[in-house]
């Protein structure tokens, strides 16, 4: 347990020299920020055209200046933004020695690989969710200034769970980012698939297969309550589970094969 504390920490120290991470945070939190002004704009279309916005496109969107609105389209954000956002870190993370040149230090290092790597996988979860609990935080204030109506508890409680549900499935497709990161020595082969992926879940979704394709879970979810007639079933979060799984042992395996001369 020690010696994975001690990666954990390491991984940790990274994350927190490193300005990938600040820049992910930073892109991020445009999501509460366009979506408070999506709601200025539906309180207020006449002023707002005023201003030099065009309301007709805001309009495009749908529902009402309400918390309600508000809090899908953060969850929208997180569904769709999330999966590439999300990537970039995984890449980062596990691309990192590769792009540096420093993996054969890291491999020789006297800690077991497995712990390194398992203290890698804690990282790429823990930071996408720290990330998406400060931008609801954000939203939260965001909302308050605007002055949004219809606020409630109840709505609180729900979006939040929502919102944290849609955070954990999409970090669950993240093990098989830091796999091709790892295979793919870098950060451009994660982030190709990362966007492959995303392209693949719209076409999954506008021929129905949505719900059985794990990249197109998160974004669907997200629209619960909104435009799908029913909520997920089980099998949609079965196959994200199992995605994540491969993951992970696939990830271990690579890793625990890997040689200095990599």
């Amino acid at each position: 347990m020690k010696l994975f504390l001690a990666a954990f920490w390491a991984e940790a120290l990274k994350v927190r020299r490193s300005k990938v991470p600040l820049l992910t945070t930073t892109g991020f939190l445009i999501l509460p920020m366009i979506s408070g002004l999506f709601m200025i704009i539906l309180k207020d279309p006449g002023k707002a055209k005023e201003l030099g916005i065009i309301s007709v496109k805001a309009q495009l969107v749908g529902g009402s200046a309400d918390w309600h609105t508000f809090f899908g389209m953060m969850n929208m954000g997180v569904g769709v933004a999330g999966l590439i956002l999300f990537s970039i870190i995984t890449a980062w993370v596990f691309g990192r020695e590769f792009s540096d040149h420093t993996v054969k230090e890291l491999l020789a290092l006297p800690t077991a690989r497995c712990k390194i790597i398992s203290a890698k996988l804690l990282v790429i979860i823990f930071l996408p969710m720290s990330i998406t609990l400060l931008i609801f935080l954000v939203g939260l204030g965001i909302g308050a200034l605007v002055d949004i109506p219809g606020f409630s508890q109840e709505l609180l409680r729900k979006s939040f769970g929502l919102l944290l549900l849609i955070a954990l499935l999409t970090t669950m497709l993240m093990p098989l980012v830091a796999l091709i990161a790892s295979a793919g020595r870098g950060y451009l082969p994660p982030l190709g698939w990362a966007f492959l992926t995303m392209a693949l879940a719209q076409i999954a979704v506008v021929m129905g297969w949505g719900e059985w394709f794990p990249w197109a879970v998160p974004s669907l979810l997200s629209e619960v309550g909104g435009d799908l007639p029913e909520p997920l079933g089980i099998h949609s979060y079965l196959v994200v589970i199992f995605v994540f799984i491969i993951g992970v042992i696939s990830t271990l395996i690579w890793w625990q094969k890997a040689d200095q001369a990599a």
